[in-house]
């Protein structure tokens, strides 16, 4: 390997930290790819990469989450088979998940081929502020709502928020959750909800992009630098999802208002 080479190289694992600690904060994960790829002067990457870090992200969370997913798919099935109680809420939870993605997966489908063209930094930098005022409105909110409190409602404006989230430079995981708290729902159920939301989502774009990943013209060239990025993109996720859900369990969301608010200014002086 080249020195030009290890030079692309380390900054695809850059790329790769960048997506992977903002894929789950209210950041817009896709949004810092951008800037950071700017920093580097390696220009936008292409959609295979972004299918292949979104699938290292997606690996991590399904992997933090794996009890929740196997027991919400154990008692759904026993609730199909007994119709027992017990096993109701979980049912019905699986059920809000699937009616809460059909927003962003219809109009994900409709506007594939404008979402995420001619994105600007300026671009970014008002869906951070946007990003920066939902929080500001939503930090003294306590919900009640858990699991079981749930309906239909609720699990379709959370999905219109995640359809919002379709826009670039607006966080998938910060108007979930937003949209989730809104609704009343605690913050820890907010947080569940909003990451089960993203699995059906990230699988679906996994399976639209597979074909395009598999007709990449450079993959033999690209095979270490992505190799690298899918790695330093799962651990990042990983750490980063650890750290977000301790933010969520103090209660301190209101920190990524100062965030959106400090990077969308240093975006308009300076780019």
């Amino acid at each position: 390997m080249g020195e030009l080479d290890i030079l692309y190289t380390l900054k695809m694992i850059i790329i790769g930290l960048v997506q992977g600690f903002t894929e789950p904060i209210p950041v817009s994960s896709s949004g810092h790819v951008m800037i950071a790829s700017e920093i580097l002067g390696i220009g936008e990457q292409g959609f295979t990469f972004a299918i292949l870090t979104n699938t290292a992200s997606l690996l991590a969370i399904l992997y933090i989450y794996r009890k929740d997913i196997f027991r919400l798919i154990n008692n759904s099935v026993a609730y199909l088979k007994t119709k027992n109680s017990r096993y109701k809420s979980d049912f019905y939870f699986i059920c809000f998940i699937v009616i809460g993605t059909i927003p962003a997966g219809v109009l994900g489908i409709l506007l594939n081929d404008f979402i995420g063209e001619n994105v600007s930094m300026t671009t970014i930098a008002l869906m951070l502020f946007v990003t920066g005022i939902a929080l500001w409105l939503i930090r003294n909110m306590k919900g009640t709502k858990d699991e079981s409190d749930l309906s239909i409602k609720d699990a379709f404006i959370v999905g219109l928020g995640q359809a919002v989230a379709l826009t670039p430079g607006i966080s998938r995981s910060g108007a979930t959750i937003i949209s989730s708290i809104a609704v009343g729902m605690k913050q820890d159920t907010a947080l569940r909800f909003s990451f089960m939301l993203y699995i059906p989502v990230s699988l679906g774009g996994v399976v639209l992009g597979f074909a395009d990943f598999l007709h990449e013209p450079n993959k033999a060239d690209l095979a270490v630098p992505y190799l690298a990025a899918f790695i330093s993109t799962l651990l990042m996720t990983y750490f980063a999802m650890k750290w977000f859900m301790g933010i969520m369990k103090n209660g301190k969301l209101v920190y990524f208002t100062y965030y959106c608010f400090i990077v969308g200014t240093l975006l308009l002086i300076f780019f």
